[in-house]
């Protein structure tokens, strides 16, 4: 009889956009007929859906035929948060896979990663950040399970004046900076400028489905959700890839810009506001082309792939430790961005 599936996840005070694809797992899990969990520290915080399954608690008993799923942050090589349990980890930024205790990785090929027994699954979230990562962890088992579009509640809203928004919190001193070019440019006195800080989720829907054109200001993604959920919601996309999320800028209404050449940027901006009525089509364009790669049913899908994959793998009866207890490896400079 298939076991539980236990995703580790953070409680965070506001709403994370890493511990909400946690929380779609375990409902799009649940809808196949799996029993998946979301495991807490701490109780849960109020914008996590009440119809998400949780436990909640420092330690959890794993069962021999149960899965649990694990963060990349914060895990220190060699430190194994359940010994002889059955485990995968869903790497959701490679760039953030050697971010803890990073003196313990070595530069040397025989140093392994993480150094659990038994060794882990990989699932990542794009292309890029597989390849990267199966490049990196050759002896594991590296699986794409592409991230979740939730097209219901991003979409077009009613028509209004043209609106530009970004999200300035990887980038905050080029945003601010981007932020004022925009401001003054008479070529724009008449745009609505919308940068979105610790907005809720339903707040973040409505400004994007009012949006004429969103500025992506990613930084070291692995596939960078707020262009997907722009796409969703009508926008034409312009601005930086943050590295995974180069495969995003293959939509057919989105343009990047050279990194950190604000000028370029802005001008691209006025260019695209100039232009939205002939580009509505590609706005239509851009809706359809995210929903087709990234809806629910093909994450749905390649999720249940893993899973039996995954469920195949040795495991045993453990007690787990949450990954919270090792936060404090990160280190103070790790959400430090450019």
């Amino acid at each position: 009889m298939t076991g539980r599936i236990l995703y580790a996840g953070f409680a965070t005070p506001r709403h994370s956009g890493g511990v909400h694809v946690l929380t779609q797992h375990v409902q799009l899990l649940g809808a196949s007929g799996y029993q998946a969990w979301l495991w807490l520290p701490t109780a849960r915080p109020d914008w996590i859906d009440a119809t998400v399954p949780v436990l909640v608690g420092p330690t959890l008993e794993i069962g021999a035929a149960d899965l649990l799923v694990l963060p990349e942050v914060p895990i220190v090589p060699g430190l194994d948060p359940a010994l002889g349990a059955r485990k995968v980890i869903f790497n959701q930024n490679h760039f953030y896979t050697y971010a803890a205790a990073p003196g313990r990785v070595s530069t040397g090929s025989d140093q392994t990663y993480p150094g659990w027994s038994p060794s882990p699954a990989v699932w990542a979230v794009s292309t890029e950040s597989r390849d990267v990562l199966a490049s990196l962890l050759v002896d594991l088992d590296v699986r794409l399970v592409p991230n979740p579009v939730d097209g219901e509640l991003f979409r077009p809203g009613p028509p209004t004046g043209p609106r530009v928004s970004w999200f300035p919190r990887k980038r905050p001193r080029e945003a601010s900076l981007l932020a004022r070019l925009l401001a003054v440019d008479p070529r724009l006195a008449e745009v609505e400028l919308c940068p979105l800080t610790d907005a809720p989720r339903t707040t973040v829907a409505q400004t994007l489905g009012a949006t004429t054109v969103f500025v992506s200001l990613g930084h070291s993604e692995s596939f960078g959700l707020p262009v997907a959920e722009a796409f969703a919601s009508g926008c034409l996309v312009v601005g930086y890839d943050g590295g995974g999320g180069y495969e995003l800028f293959e939509a057919p209404g989105a343009w990047r810009v050279p990194e950190q050449r604000p000028l370029l940027l802005r001008d691209a901006v006025v260019d695209l506001l100039s232009r939205a009525d002939e580009l509505s089509e590609l706005r239509e364009a851009n809706r359809a082309w995210v929903l087709e790669r990234y809806g629910f049913e093909r994450t749905a899908s390649a999720l249940d792939s893993a899973v039996v994959a995954a469920l195949a793998r040795p495991g045993a009866a453990a007690t787990a430790t949450h990954p919270v207890t090792w936060l404090d490896a990160l280190g103070p400079n790790f959400t430090a961005y450019a």
